[in-house]
């Protein structure tokens, strides 16, 4: 791919249908669940992405082999039982969040040297509450880098279990990782949020996804304690994964900037991702949004801004801010300061990138303030995150002159997105 590409903006509305690439969270998880299992998994509909290549290589490394197929959308591996084949690793995770945060809490259940690393951004993200979680409950786990950030050394002699707190207004990343070591931990293991816990749906599609490998833990019905009786090891399955509903959201999203209708196929409003629910933001933008069991389609229409609490869906603020840019009156963003520590500060970041486009942007502590203007052409930044791309891309659908940079920086986690995309749009 180039260096940068030029949206073509769409003559006509949308008359899509798409299946998108399946979910990287719910790959991510399904591969640490089949990992620690006992006996061969096998995953279907798995994401091929950068996201999920460090995830699979560094099992490899870790003693744990994944087979591929199907040009690599079939995943088949022999769990390990619970624990760690590897007495050593030098894992590079390149900027997953959700692999270096997941693998810090599976190699505790080693007996080794375990040290994971990524790109120089990877280093400015702080993992520092997930390893004191571990230090807690008796790992030898250090940071590195200032300020409780990765490179990451693990010196494994099992996890021994304990009582662990946790703040909740991170990542809830930390939170899963550890839910799904915690079974395979030598003892009982405790872990309480301090603080209202962000992302609540992400943590919710973990408990579902070690259910569906046979492991189910106390969860208070707050989500702020969790607890596991440790010594469990999860079931190997033949599991299904869903298509990812962050990478439908914008195509939803282009139905409403352009006009017309997409309709995702093999997502419901009862799939385990609660991103999904950005088709509730967009119905109260003007949207027609029609349900049914196994699609979802939306239909633009006139759009209104709104305010919005976005805590639980913060990965859609992105797509959210590329639709109120059409909006009549402003659309407040708020309660996603976490934001801030993702691939890039996103809240920073887009409020920049918005207001080249012409928008009026009020960036909040915890969220951004957006007064349609004017729009013009922009030559707009990624920031190496394939968020920042895929959503200011559908700029391009109605403003001529959008040009994206670095456009394969959505290798993270859709390589085929603005293939996709301009085919949707019937500009390919």
């Amino acid at each position: 791919m180039t260096d940068s590409i030029t949206i073509t903006p769409s003559s006509a509305p949308l008359q899509a249908t798409v299946t998108p690439p399946g979910s990287k969270s719910i790959t991510n998880r399904a591969l640490v669940c089949a990992a620690l299992a006992r006996g061969t998994s096998e995953l279907t509909g798995a994401l091929v992405s950068d996201d999920t290549r460090v995830m699979i290589d560094s099992l490899n490394r870790l003693g744990i082999a994944v087979q591929e197929s199907n040009q690599g959308t079939t995943l088949t591996l022999e769990g390990a039982g619970g624990n760690v084949p590897a007495e050593a690793a030098e894992l590079f995770i390149g900027n997953s969040g959700t692999t270096i945060r997941f693998l810090t809490a599976l190699v505790s259940l080693g007996r080794g040297t375990y040290r994971l690393d990524g790109v120089p951004r990877m280093r400015e993200r702080p993992i520092g509450d997930l390893v004191d979680a571990l230090v807690q409950l008796g790992v030898d786990a250090t940071c590195e880098s200032p300020g409780g950030c990765p490179p990451v050394v693990v010196r494994g002699t099992g996890l021994p279990g304990g009582k662990a707190t946790v703040r909740g207004n991170i990542s809830s990343q930390y939170l899963s990782g550890l839910l799904m070591s915690m079974p395979a931990a030598a003892g009982a293991v405790e872990i309480i949020i301090d603080g209202q816990l962000v992302s609540q749906p992400y943590v919710k599609m973990t408990l579902e996804v070690m259910k569906a490998f046979g492991v189910s833990i106390h969860a208070a019905e707050d989500l702020g304690l969790f607890r596991a009786p440790g010594g469990t090891a999860y079931e190997a399955r033949q599991y299904a994964i869903e298509p990812d509903a962050s990478a439908a959201s914008y195509f939803w999203a282009a139905a409403a900037i352009v006009g017309g209708s997409a309709t995702v196929s093999g997502l419901s409003t009862s799939s385990l991702q609660g991103d999904v629910a950005v088709v509730d933001l967009l119905e109260q933008m003007g949207c027609k949004v029609d349900r049914q069991a196994d699609s979802i389609c939306v239909t633009g229409g006139k759009l209104r801004g709104i305010t919005a609490d976005m805590n639980a869906v913060s990965d859609m603020v992105q797509t959210i801010a590329a639709v109120a840019l059409f909006a009549e009156g402003p659309t407040e963003i708020t309660g996603v300061a976490h934001n801030r520590h993702k691939e890039t500060d996103r809240i920073s970041a887009l409020a920049t990138e918005l207001r080249k486009l012409g928008a009026n942007v009020e960036e909040l502590e915890d969220g951004l303030r957006i007064t349609p203007q004017q729009l013009r052409s922009a030559v707009i930044e990624t920031y190496d995150d394939h968020r920042m791309a895929m959503s200011l891309a559908l700029v391009g659908l109605r403003v001529p002159g959008v040009e994206i940079l670095d456009p394969h920086c959505t290798a993270k986690t859709y390589p085929n997105y603005f293939q996709d995309l301009c085919r949707a749009a019937g500009t390919a």
